[in-house]
């Protein structure tokens, strides 16, 4: 099949500016609004169920869900839909476990919670650490994403295109703050779910619309082996390993957690991860369709020359079905998801420096309205040349792999410690500082010593560490290693206001 990508068309570039040109009008409105802290990080607290559901669906279904899971699946089978199905079942502990404390507990950023009733410093420079570890991570396979992406639709060399995109989304997040960046997924998930949607609608037309007869197709023409476990993960602990990171990862990634400050109380919260569940139930159903129509109907060969990370496969599908507009539509598409996603995941790296660190730890909570935004965005500039940087360095990966390694430092990094900050009374300032240093440390030291890192991208011969995601381990370590260290010693002041915490976490007495 003969491809556009990697030449300009007019098509491509029509959507690519018409959705940038909508979303930095929205950005246009939204900086008008943003004066105050509050409305820099939390969108004034003014967002509604619906909105925030559907933005944090426009937060979730990144490139790695789109581009990388459609790819894993396109070159790997049925092992790329462990992350579909990891990613989705992380939701329901979301919102039974950490919504509404975390609504009525916090602030800005998951710190606020973890330091409730610990002593602050410590906790927040431990926090913010394990934050934008984890941040920087997810933030890599978004700018590589976006890079192939630009690169194929404009034909430019991908470093230029990583440029373009840490530049619109500086934009978006320097000027418009949350309330930007919210509208910006809202608009994003819309144009998604309705992309995704055609594209398995045209995908099933080819097999009579019959999910039975394409995967009847699948065994024909690649082999059962595609319908069966073990084309990407063969041993059984590492998919246990990968299932770990890929649920309880979400329970401690800053940028969802973020969300819940956007609403108004505890109840919006709940109801707002009730509607992301759904939006993407809906869309993890159907992404496989999207990856084994596109190796039946495009074929591996091709997927795997345009891009060797398989990350091209759904726009390569749009262009097999829907000729030149379609794959331009799909392409602008997949650009604005990972231009929301980095903007939310630089705002979440921006709070934890100028909030967590620079205005709780340097000035011990006395900075002015007008200095804590200033900091805000000088952290967004800082964190999106960091971005940049790293976008360059992975390129070539596979967006979804490298995003569950994301979710396995933040499974290891602030899961641990913000769960036991919740429910354990005996929970100690010590026992969180070590558990979020262990889990962030151990976690990063272990996908460098393994396969990913040692062998795919060193070049050594064997890795020193067997698993390929090691949150198994390091999730572990964090859970054993705060409650070890907490029971050495005891807090009393922790231990005093824990009646105080469960009062707020539970009724929202003193929530703001």
């Amino acid at each position: 099949m003969p491809t556009t990508l990697g030449t300009p068309t007019v098509s491509a570039i029509l959507f690519f500016f018409l959705i940038v040109g909508l979303t930095l009008a929205v950005t246009w409105w939204a900086a008008r609004r943003t004066r105050s802290t509050k409305e820099f990080y939390a969108a004034g607290r003014s967002i509604g169920a619906l909105q925030n559901g559907l933005a944090l669906a426009g937060d979730y279904m990144s490139a790695a869900s789109f581009l990388g899971i459609a790819g894993l699946v396109a070159l790997k089978g049925y092992d790329g839909m462990i992350y579909a199905t990891g990613w989705l079942v992380g939701w329901p502990a979301l919102m039974f476990l950490i919504a509404e404390p975390l609504r009525n507990l916090g602030k800005y950023t998951f710190a606020d919670v973890v330091a409730f009733r610990l002593r602050q410093t410590p906790v927040r420079i431990a926090s913010a650490i394990g934050g934008i570890l984890t941040v920087l991570l997810y933030t890599i396979a978004q700018m590589v994403g976006a890079g192939n992406l630009i690169k194929l639709m404009f034909g430019i060399p991908y470093e230029a295109a990583v440029v373009l995109v840490g530049a619109v989304m500086l934009a978006y997040v320097l000027f418009g703050g949350m309330i930007a960046t919210t509208w910006v997924q809202i608009i994003k998930a819309v144009l998604l779910l309705c992309g995704v949607t055609l594209l398995t609608l045209l995908v099933l037309a080819q097999f009579h619309w019959s999910p039975g007869n394409l995967y009847s197709e699948v065994a024909t023409t690649l082999g059962q082996e595609a319908l069966e476990p073990g084309g990407l993960v063969s041993n059984p602990v590492d998919a246990i390993s990968l299932g770990l990171a890929l649920m309880f990862g979400l329970l401690g990634l800053p940028h969802i957690l973020m969300r819940f400050y956007t609403v108004p109380d505890a109840r919006t919260a709940r109801t707002s991860v009730l509607y992301a569940t759904g939006f993407i139930g809906y869309f993890y159903v159907i992404i496989p369709i999207v990856g084994y129509g596109a190796s039946l109907l495009v074929g591996r060969e091709l997927i795997t020359a345009i891009d060797k990370g398989g990350n091209m496969a759904a726009p390569l599908l749009a262009e097999s079905l829907g000729g030149t507009p379609f794959l331009g539509f799909i392409a602008a598409v997949a650009f604005a998801t990972i231009l929301a996603v980095v903007a939310g995941l630089t705002l979440a790296g921006a709070s934890a420096l100028s909030h967590d660190i620079y205005v709780s730890v340097i000035k011990k909570g006395h900075a002015s309205e007008g200095e804590q935004v200033a900091v805000a965005r000088a952290s967004t500039v800082a964190f999106g040349l960091l971005a940049v940087l790293l976008g360059m360095l992975f390129k070539g990966q596979n967006v979804a792999f490298m995003v569950g390694l994301a979710f396995a430092v933040a499974c290891s990094a602030s899961f641990p410690s913000l769960l036991l900050s919740i429910v354990w009374r005996r929970f100690t300032t010590a026992g969180a500082v070590s558990s979020i240093l262990t889990g962030a440390f151990l976690s990063v030291f272990l996908i460098v010593l393994s396969p990913t890192i040692w062998v795919d991208v060193l070049g050594n011969a064997e890795a020193l560490f067997p698993l390929k995601n090691p949150a198994i381990v390091s999730m572990t370590a964090a859970f054993l290693v705060a409650i070890a260290v907490s029971l050495l010693r005891r807090e009393p002041r922790a231990e005093a206001m824990f009646e105080d915490e469960k009062l707020r976490t539970y009724l929202g007495i003193g929530a703001e």
